[in-house]
Formats: structure tokens, C-alpha cells, sequence
């Protein structure tokens, strides 16, 4: 489970280097968007990272037709990417437009540094190597399991250095975001905590803190921002 929380943003995208950096995102494919967002015409704007919710009745996993979208029996929704055929079905059906299309080799694999990852999947195991990213295949947030069969949390959530991500385990009631530890039951009560489109049914594994009791004010152009400022 992830919780995000938006009081705690300034729009330094440091997630979203992160993520590209790690993952080999080419420039403008982000896995994380960042929305400036804004509930009414006379409401204070704020931002908003979006990324692949891991529904628990993901609609991506019903609609692939050969079965390279799945979800772990951890709730993690992965793509098999030696398995996709770039129908873009799954692009179709989510309603977080969470999904990018792989229209190019990634920049480790254009550049002849990529290690060529092999597995097979069944939907009660978690692959053991996820592989990079292939052209002509789809692409999105895997919450980073390398890093969690690690111990260690997502490259977004050590990134962020004002600790807006916090991820963990819902049957632990626990989140993290490195430096701070919560209950999650009651972080989400105490915060009015809320997921996106709830009344898909999709069942997000995201949630969402309210943008209340800011500790920036909204602004643009942070991304070259120096870290150290952002504390």
C-alpha cells in the first residue's frame, strides 16, 4: 500500500527523476505524472502525483489478451514484457491513464548497456527479475519490487525529501517514508484519507492525504530546485 500525502508536496519532481532514472523512462513517458490540480474555480490549486494505483480489481489484468499483465499474490500489478504484445488494451482500460506505450528501446538498451532478463510468471508466485523495458510493449509503475523483496522501499518514496510518499504493508498496518513511521488505519482516519475514483470498484492500493495545512505554498518550476531547500 502507498499513501501520498499532498500537504507535504512542493513540485520538486524528484520522485519522478527518480523513477525515470532508475527505470530507464525515456523523457516525457513518466511512470509518476505530476498534475496541477484544482477542485473549483475559487479553490487553491495543488499538485498531484498520480501513478499506477495496483488496483485489487485491476481492469488492466481482465481485458490482456495473452496474459502479460497480472497481479502478485502480494497485490502488485506487474507487465511481463516479453509476454506483451503492445495491443494497448490494458492503456484502454485503465482509468488512470497509468500506462505508457514503449515507442522506443529504453535509453539502457539504446545504448547497448541493457542485461537481458529471462522469467516465466504464474499468478501465485512473484518473478524473482522483472525485465527492462522493451519497444513496442507497455509500461508503468511496478512499485519497485527489487527493491521491496530487499527490505528497502521504493526509489520514489527515498527520493522525495520532504517524505510525501509512504509506503508499506496493509495486513502490518504500517507505512513508511524512511524516516517517519505511521499506522495506517489511523493515518488514513485522522487525515480523511481517500482513493481515486472510488466508485469504479477498482480498489486502489494508492491513497490520497488531503492538501490541507500545506507545508509550501503551490508554485511551478521547482524541478532544479536545490534538495537541501526542500526540508
Amino acid at each position: 500500500v502507498m499513501v501520498i500525502d499532498l500537504a507535504r508536496r512542493k513540485n520538486l519532481k524528484k520522485c519522478q527523476s527518480a523513477c525515470n532514472h532508475m527505470h530507464q523512462v525515456h523523457p516525457g513517458q513518466n511512470w509518476i505524472k505530476v498534475l496541477g490540480m484544482e477542485d473549483a474555480d475559487h479553490t487553491a490549486p495543488y499538485w498531484q502525483p498520480t501513478t499506477c494505483m495496483h488496483c485489487d480489481e485491476p481492469p488492466c489484468v481482465k481485458v490482456c489478451p495473452v496474459d502479460a499483465t497480472f497481479k502478485r499474490q502480494d497485490g502488485i500489478v506487474l507487465i511481463d514484457n516479453e509476454r506483451c504484445i503492445g495491443c494497448r488494451f490494458c492503456m484502454a482500460a485503465c482509468p488512470y491513464s497509468a500506462r505508457v506505450f514503449n515507442w522506443e528501446e529504453t535509453l539502457m538498451a539504446s545504448q547497448g548497456g541493457a542485461e537481458e532478463h529471462h522469467h516465466h510468471h504464474n499468478h501465485n508466485s512473484a518473478p524473482e527479475s522483472v525485465p527492462h523495458q522493451v519497444k513496442g510493449t507497455v509500461g508503468k509503475c511496478d512499485f519497485c519490487p527489487e527493491m521491496t523483496r530487499q527490505g528497502e522501499l521504493p526509489h520514489c518514496v527515498s527520493a522525495c525529501p520532504n517524505g510525501v510518499f509512504m509506503f508499506g504493508d496493509l495486513n502490518e498496518d504500517s507505512v513508511t517514508n524512511g524516516a517517519e513511521t505511521f499506522r495506517f488505519s489511523e493515518l488514513i482516519k485522522d487525515k480523511a484519507g481517500y482513493r481515486l475514483m472510488e466508485d469504479l470498484g477498482t480498489k486502489p492500493s494508492v491513497y490520497y492525504l488531503p492538501p490541507v495545512s500545506r507545508n509550501f505554498p503551490y508554485e511551478s518550476g521547482l524541478e532544479n530546485a536545490n534538495p537541501d531547500d526542500a526540508h
